[in-house]
């Protein structure tokens, strides 16, 4: 979504040491793996400024995925039972590296906030990772999730347009709300009852009236790892509320084959985002909340057909 105006409050040198640490962390893991399994910390190929400086990363990008065979030779006493490999950094840590070292625009989420999705991306990344919302902190979740598919869902169409100037590699698409901030009241009392809302199955083919039908297949198709509700706009009475977000996100989540999902809701500070996602993803679920966001973790629903739509 479009950001809202920022406070004055500059979290630009915040961000930029979480990045470098991450950096750290990426090469001290790229260095060394293990012989019996090797690891790999996960970020994407993104843009920085301009659509020829983008092309011209991503060509030097290819040649430089393969291994290097100039690597510096090191010597160590005893030897190490580690195998040495050597790798250069991604060119999608490198871009988001220098995108948000020289712009004065930052995401909006804090670094604690931060910092709850980027521990549950650094275990399950490479991963499918969607994305209600399409904003500043997007390159970074792509980044972080290298390798992986991060997908971003967004009702403005010119900023779509803005975003993939700037950022071409990144995968969004427009879609459409049809509620209002100002009939989330309405909308709770009417699906409170309705045991619709609480049949587990494809959005698509949901009688809730929460339920988002209007998506790309591509989203319906894939099983997501990680969804983050961050869209729609919701922030005045007659803007798209998350309303629908949320529910459909929920639904996602028990609708896969087996296991489970991480679900985040930001804004949760707001009455829209507190109520429905208490409600629809499940206080029972709640596995954490830092500042504005929390963090839910939703099993799959398909795996036990007794299972309560929330727990008890």
């Amino acid at each position: 979504m479009r950001p809202k105006p920022q406070s004055p409050m500059n979290i630009k040198l915040i961000l930029l040491c979480a990045f470098f640490l991450l950096l750290l962390l990426f090469i001290t893991k790229s260095t060394f793996s293990s012989s019996s399994s090797q690891l790999q910390n996960p970020l994407s190929t993104n843009s920085t400024e301009t659509p020829d400086d983008n092309i011209q990363i991503q060509e030097q990008a290819e040649t430089n995925n393969s291994p290097n065979t100039n690597c510096p030779t090191t010597t160590s006493t005893p030897p190490s039972p580690l195998t040495e490999t050597c790798t250069k950094t991604p060119p999608s840590l490198a871009n988001a590296l220098v995108h948000y070292a020289t712009t004065n625009i930052t995401p909006q989420q804090t670094l604690k906030e931060i910092s709850v999705s980027l521990r549950v991306l650094a275990q399950k990344s490479p991963c499918n990772f969607l994305v209600f919302g399409l904003g500043y902190d997007s390159l970074m979740w792509s980044a972080l999730n290298h390798g992986g598919r991060t997908l971003f869902l967004e009702e403005d169409k010119s900023w779509i347009n803005q975003m993939k100037e700037k950022f071409p590699t990144l995968e969004s698409y427009h879609v459409e709300y049809d509620t209002k901030v100002n009939e989330a009241d309405e909308l709770m009392n009417a699906v409170a009852s309705d045991e619709e809302c609480r049949v587990v199955t494809d959005p698509r083919f949901s009688k809730c009236r929460l339920a988002l039908k209007g998506f790309p297949s591509e989203v319906y198709d894939v099983e997501w790892d990680l969804i983050m509700v961050d869209a729609p706009t919701g922030y005045h009475e007659e803007a798209p509320g998350r309303m629908t977000a949320i529910y459909t996100a929920g639904l996602m989540a028990r609708n896969r084959e087996s296991g489970e999902t991480d679900v985040f809701v930001h804004d949760v500070d707001r009455v829209v985002e507190d109520k429905f996602s208490k409600a629809f993803l499940c206080e029972g679920y709640l596995k954490e909340q830092e500042g504005r966001i929390r963090h839910f973790v939703v099993p799959s629903h398909r795996t036990r057909s007794a299972r309560p739509f929330c727990p008890s």
